[in-house]
């Protein structure tokens, strides 16, 4: 992925993306139930590189497993390359933690983007004391190995409700998670700040009294008046 790609997204919101998701007939990319533990949020873009749990099956886990590096879970927190966003499908399990502050610490000195998961976050105080990027569905104190077992990294997972495939590109803010499919990332850096853009406009003219048809969604009298505006400021 160009860094180019990367930081023009990094400048588009969440709510953008996913109207021009919708546009593109891509509607099912925003993750139910996944919210910014940070406060304030910090923003999260970066490729995906994930982690799948299943079910828990006795003889598939033990608090000894936790300590083998082959245990894909811990294999994760060591392989996740920098600058991506370790995705964790937590089975939507909101009561069960996938990652704690310790694990949260490693990732940071690693130089990963954030973690964005179905599952909870346990230590959540100090954990938010990291300093990493955190999206989740909220606190809870079980570990992983009380309700899940180890799945495996680098496969297409679900999130939040939402198809996860490796090196998707991962943007979250104070609204929530979406998912950008690798193919379409470069037209949505672009075309959300179009988007951005011209809303900016439109907030500016509801400003001075304008009322909403007049401006928004645009129209062909509206598009004028904005690249009028727009040749101003440039």
């Amino acid at each position: 992925m160009e860094p180019d790609t990367l930081g023009g997204l990094r400048s588009v919101s969440v709510a953008t993306l996913t109207l021009q998701l919708l546009k593109k007939g891509v509607p099912s990319t925003f993750m139910s139930g996944v919210r910014a533990l940070n406060t304030p949020p910090m923003k999260l873009v970066g490729p995906a590189y994930t982690l799948r749990y299943v079910p828990r099956r006795e003889d598939l886990i033990s608090p000894e497993a936790l300590g083998d590096p082959a245990y894909a879970p811990r294999r994760a927190i060591e392989e996740v390359p920098a600058g991506s966003v370790l995705v964790v499908d937590g089975r939507g399990v909101a009561d069960i933690a996938v990652i704690g502050d310790i694990l949260a610490e490693r990732l940071k000195q690693r130089g990963v983007a954030g973690v964005v998961t179905d599952g909870g976050i346990r230590d959540i105080e100090e954990a938010r004391r990291v300093g990493l990027p955190i999206y989740a569905a909220g606190a809870a104190g079980p570990a992983s190995i009380a309700g899940h077992s180890a799945g495996d990294l680098q496969c297409p997972i679900g999130c939040g409700g939402v198809a996860v495939v490796p090196d998707d590109i991962i943007v979250a803010d104070a609204d929530g998670a979406v998912v950008v499919p690798q193919a379409l990332a470069e037209e949505l850096a672009i075309e959300g700040a179009e988007q951005e853009l011209y809303e900016a406009f439109a907030k500016e003219q509801v400003e001075k009294g304008r009322v909403l048809r007049e401006v928004y969604p645009a129209n062909e009298a509206s598009r004028e008046e904005f690249a009028a505006w727009r040749a101003e400021r440039e």
